[in-house]
């Protein structure tokens, strides 16, 4: 995320945190190529001068001058003052009013504003778990409302019906009146965006905040915007009393300059940042740890939970149970462990939150090949029968050229694929009884570890 200003903070990081002593004259350097650096990733000057003046101010102080290592001291401050600028801690959703609580999605066509109001519907059953309604008030784009009636039904919400002839004041009504007598926690009221800011869309969605009084009014926008995310937030901002910002697109943003500059401009904080295009892909926005990620210290905590988040502990158990047993690991199990990597992501989204110099190491893999082998090695394993998943010892030349045919590769990734099974079935065999934790003790001597399936 944000690679072109994290890979020169990172490295000016690096620089900073050997420095000795801090003089006037190193830091004056440092903060020139700060400067730079966020000025070429689309930050709004008057950000990029306050963030400035704010680190100089403290570099100059006895905080760092009178540390035993300065150069970690100053690289606390610049992460500090960078958390500040995009809002300190974590705002989350405010839902203190009488249900339904009503949440105004505000925005530019294109900004993700309908795919958004799924991922926000998500979020709020799983998190808060609260029974939530959407409805779409978009009547001029003819696919918004059948786009929002299926996304809110991959995000397991229920989706309150509009049609292109009705005005948008009379769909947003209805559907407050429906959820007030269906006893619905949360209405998500996604409205119409325009290509550009205009008069008539401003008025209409005053009109709409007026009549729906919502809780939330959130401004959903495109984080790859640069300077126009800047240009369009100031003027919803003027237009309705904003409580929060999303930002979409996130994991395609090669600046990162909005992120610092539109909670500057509209002084409303940064809710929600989305990560990827899944309906999953919607993460709570804490300042303090993005700014370790846009610094290249990494976001541990959010890929521990991205982690566990998408292993299943039940099917974990039932394995190791499995094993202890001294039952065989069979290719359904084989499958199982790849099928657990796909639900935490993927490896590039893993990769994303790495610190700068792991990520770097990790980086010389094709993460791109990586993810298409593990779903080559699904394919040959859906081609198989169940008894051959079950008795991997059946699969011979015949029934591996028809396995091969089935999956549309050649013998020789069925051969590869059955190897790397092999070497870890023969692991877990090793863990049978009590033989995991003589295995766990020696592997910290082995140098060349059996290839996983991801």
């Amino acid at each position: 995320m944000a690679s072109a200003l994290t890979d020169k903070l990172s490295r000016l990081v690096k620089e900073i945190r050997g420095q000795a002593r801090i003089t006037e004259s190193n830091v004056a350097d440092m903060l020139r190529e700060v400067r730079m650096a966020l000025l070429e990733a689309d930050v709004a000057l008057p950000v990029v001068r306050d963030f400035i003046a704010r680190v100089k101010e403290k570099a100059l102080g006895q905080e760092v001058m009178g540390s035993l290592s300065p150069g970690q001291a100053l690289v606390g401050i610049v992460n500090r003052e960078l958390s500040r600028t995009m809002g300190e801690g974590v705002s989350d959703i405010n839902l203190a009013a009488q249900p339904p609580a009503v949440i105004l999605m505000a925005g530019l066509q294109g900004a993700g504003k309908t795919t958004t109001t799924a991922k926000l519907a998500k979020h709020l059953i799983e998190k808060r778990k609260k029974k939530v309604l959407t409805v779409s008030g978009d009547v001029y784009r003819p696919a918004a409302i059948e786009q929002l009636k299926t996304v809110t039904k991959q995000a397991g919400a229920e989706w309150f019906p509009s049609t292109p002839d009705q005005k948008p004041a009379d769909i947003a009504a209805a559907a407050l009146d429906y959820a007030r007598k269906h006893y619905f926690d949360v209405l998500l009221v996604d409205t119409a965006g325009r290509l550009a800011i205009d008069e008539v869309l401003m008025n209409e969605i005053k009109g709409l905040h007026a009549l729906l009084k919502p809780v939330e009014t959130l401004f959903v926008v495109d984080a790859m915007q640069g300077q126009d995310a800047i240009n369009t937030a100031k003027a919803f901002s003027d237009a309705l009393p904003l409580t929060g910002i999303i930002l979409t697109k996130t994991d395609g943003d090669s600046r990162g300059g909005a992120a610092l500059s539109v909670r500057h401009v509209t002084g409303v904080p940064i809710k929600f940042a989305g990560t990827s295009e899944k309906i999953d892909g919607l993460e709570v926005f804490d300042a303090e740890r993005h700014a370790g990620r846009v610094l290249g210290m990494g976001d541990i905590l959010a890929l521990v939970e991205q982690v566990t988040s998408g292993v299943d502990m039940a099917a974990a158990q039932k394995l190791a149970a499995k094993v202890k047993s001294g039952e065989s690991f069979d290719l359904n199990d084989f499958l199982g462990q790849i099928q657990q990597m796909k639900q935490m992501g993927g490896l590039s989204s893993l990769m994303d939150k790495l610190p700068a110099q792991m990520a770097a190491k990790a980086g010389t893999m094709d993460m791109d090949k990586a993810e298409r082998d593990i779903r080559r090695k699904e394919g040959i394993i859906y081609s198989m029968t169940p008894l051959e998943r079950r008795k991997p010892e059946l699969i011979k030349a015949t029934r591996k050229r028809r396995i091969a045919a089935g999956a549309g590769v050649q013998v020789q990734e069925v051969n590869r694929m059955l190897n790397e099974f092999g070497q870890m079935q023969d692991m877990m065999k090793k863990m049978k009884g009590g033989g995991m934790m003589k295995m766990l003790k020696r592997m910290g001597g082995m140098k060349g570890m059996p290839k996983m399936p991801f």
